[in-house]
């Protein structure tokens, strides 16, 4: 399968004179998985998005895929029980993306404590039952103060009483993206990116039948028909909803913005992933994560009436972060300038729900009493005195005071929403990204009942639980040791031990693919074979189209590789514009918009003209 600039124009001549049975609007991470499930299950679908994939939101999240074990606290079981099957199903479809990752949660003797030692290892042996890691190398254990500090010698010692640790996994959001958008346009979808939606069809029925589009590369305008409008796009769907001439839509999203800051590892190590309260007695906990040789820390949580394209860094979140981090890390004392990279992303929260954001926002407090009284039951459970009817009956009672109503933007729920609009305009809002899969099973039912009933068309859906995304055919209970041999393909043709390596975990199976182009292309002048074979590979099968979109989504070198990115920008810029035969003016706008990216991302208004 091709997937490059001459698939693209492939795709929008295919998009302009057929009929499909659904048009997907929006690449982000619920776009890219149902318009996987619709492909593989034989719909005739397509797919816009007026960015690179993945650009807003899908790439710009806390990178794990995580398991919620801060519902537990409020006994949010049915949540947390949802959210770690799904995760092993994920990593089931995409095993060379959602890895294996521990987490340390330090507890501190403070006020507004989300956890106390004992109440934290009642909740991770819940958890540990819920995820099915009970007796196994991933099975929770505590730390005394002593260990704790001994791992991470760094974490103020003050007022510490030990950690737990607990199966968490790390993520890669944007190729999570791209490798669903691959395996759909590998099973005949039409996959288009940088096409914005400007205007939505309508038949002679005033049912939604289409779009009008804009081709952003080359200002084309055209039609799309299709039987369904599917409306993916996050926090822009109530740009979409209001762009239906016949729909009076009332806006239901309410995005908030959240922030993550990088340094190096040498100012601040963490030896795995660590997850705590912030220590203001807010309600909210920050997480502290170590990737390449980096290590970031987030996330903030606040209301957000800006730019969706183009969410900032404030001074406020640098303030907010570097005060929590210094105050948990004392020896660190980082700085702004310690910055090296950063990211802001909006999460598509949907304004009605109630209940706890998963990334930190909190529940309404259930009482001291109500809490030990299902802290007892579940004692009175594990010693054989009580039956789980007991607890079930327990924790159901617990859970009716769970919902939050309140008007801040942590009490918002994670969850999705499905709507159908009176002309037939599907739309999945909210979610997090450990459901993906789950959202787009509920748009597939949605769009074949539609399909079945006004169309006389009938489709079988494919089980995504085991359908794997492009590179995902590997076994994930072996994941570690077949990344391991595909190495090993690597170093077989010329490539370092560590380069092997960094390929077959990046690209998964389909390495091989990335390690035949040694053959097949000259080494980039200024690039290492490595990042060369990234590059074309990018280009051939993934349609990266411009620089950041290779620098920022394909492979994350502007996040967290910010050392070495100053040296291969030009050779980069210039090999693409070799490859797509660029004008000059071309070049020169595709550099501006990775030079604005990268200022951005460097904090450069925050941290003046010194920098950098």
């Amino acid at each position: 399968m091709v997937f490059s600039i001459k698939r693209r124009k492939q795709d929008i001549k295919a998009l302009k004179e057929e009929t499909l049975d659904v048009l997907i609007i929006g690449g982000g991470i619920t776009g890219a998985g149902t318009a996987l499930q619709a492909s593989a299950s034989g719909l005739k679908t397509g797919l816009v998005e007026m960015q690179d994939f993945a650009e807003g939101t899908s790439s710009r999240s806390t990178k794990l895929v995580h398991g919620g074990l801060r519902y537990l606290k409020n006994f949010d079981v049915e949540v947390v029980a949802d959210t770690v099957q799904e995760r092993a199903v994920v990593q089931g479809i995409a095993p060379h993306i959602p890895k294996a990752d521990p987490m340390i949660l330090p507890i501190y003797d403070e006020p507004g404590s989300t956890f106390s030692m004992f109440s934290l290892k009642i909740a991770m042996d819940l958890y540990d039952r819920l995820a099915s890691v009970t007796g196994t190398k991933y099975a929770n254990y505590t730390l005394t103060k002593e260990e704790v500090l001994k791992r991470e010698p760094q974490l103020k010692s003050e007022g510490l009483l030990g950690a737990g640790v607990y199966l968490d996994y790390r993520n890669n959001d944007s190729r999570l993206v791209i490798e669903n958008i691959k395996r759909a346009a590998a099973d005949g979808g039409h996959m288009v990116s940088r096409v914005k939606v400007v205007g939505l069809l309508h038949d002679e029925n005033d049912k939604v039948s289409g779009a009008e589009v804009k081709d952003l590369l080359t200002g084309e305008t055209f039609e799309i028909k299709a039987r369904v409008v599917l409306n993916t796009t996050g926090p822009w769907s109530d740009t979409i909803r209001q762009m239906d001439s016949k729909l009076d839509a009332v806006p239901q999203m309410r995005p908030t913005k959240g922030v993550h800051l990088v340094v190096d590892n040498k100012k601040l190590y963490v030896p795995q992933p660590t997850y705590f309260d912030t220590g203001k007695n807010d309600g909210r906990m920050v997480f502290v994560i170590p990737r390449e040789e980096k290590t970031y820390f987030g996330t903030t949580d606040t209301d957000y009436k800006g730019d969706f394209a183009h969410p900032t860094v404030d001074q406020e979140d640098v303030d907010y972060l570097l005060d929590i981090v210094n105050t948990r890390y004392p020896s660190a004392n980082i700085t702004i300038d310690d910055i090296e990279s950063s990211w802001a992303g909006l999460r598509p929260l949907i304004s009605s729900n109630g209940g706890s954001d998963y990334n930190g926002g909190n529940s309404q407090p259930i009482s001291d009493e109500s809490f030990e009284k299902v802290i007892s039951t579940i004692e009175q459970y594990q010693k054989g005195n009580v039956d789980r009817y007991t607890v079930e009956d327990a924790l159901k009672n617990i859970e009716t005071s769970n919902s939050e109503l309140e008007s801040n933007p942590s009490a918002i729920s994670r969850g999705s929403a499905l709507d159908i609009d009176e002309d037939g305009l599907i739309t999945v809002a909210g979610g997090k990204l450990t459901d993906y899969r789950k959202m787009a099973i509920g748009a597939m039912k949605a769009i074949v009942e539609i399909l079945q009933s006004d169309f006389n068309v009938s489709y079988e859906l494919i089980d995504s639980a085991k359908y794997p995304v492009s590179g995902g055919e590997l076994n994930p209970q072996e994941v570690e040791e077949e990344t391991e041999t595909l190495a090993q393909m690597g170093v077989e043709k010329g490539l370092s031990d560590s380069a092997g390596l960094y390929l077959a975990h990046l690209y998964g199976s389909n390495a091989p693919k990335v390690f035949a182009l040694i053959d097949e292309v000259e080494q980039v002048e200024g690039l290492t074979l490595a990042d060369t074979l990234s590059l074309y590979y990018a280009m051939d099968e993934e349609m990266a189209l411009t620089p950041s979109d290779f620098l920022i989504r394909r492979t994350n070198h502007m996040l967290f590789m910010r050392d070495t990115l100053n040296a291969i920008i030009e050779p980069v810029i210039a090999e693409m514009a070799r490859y797509y035969d660029w004008t000059e003016e071309a070049k020169a706008r595709y550099r501006k918009e990775l030079e604005t990216a990268i200022a951005e991302s460097d904090l450069k208004n925050l941290k003046g003209d010194g920098n950098r």
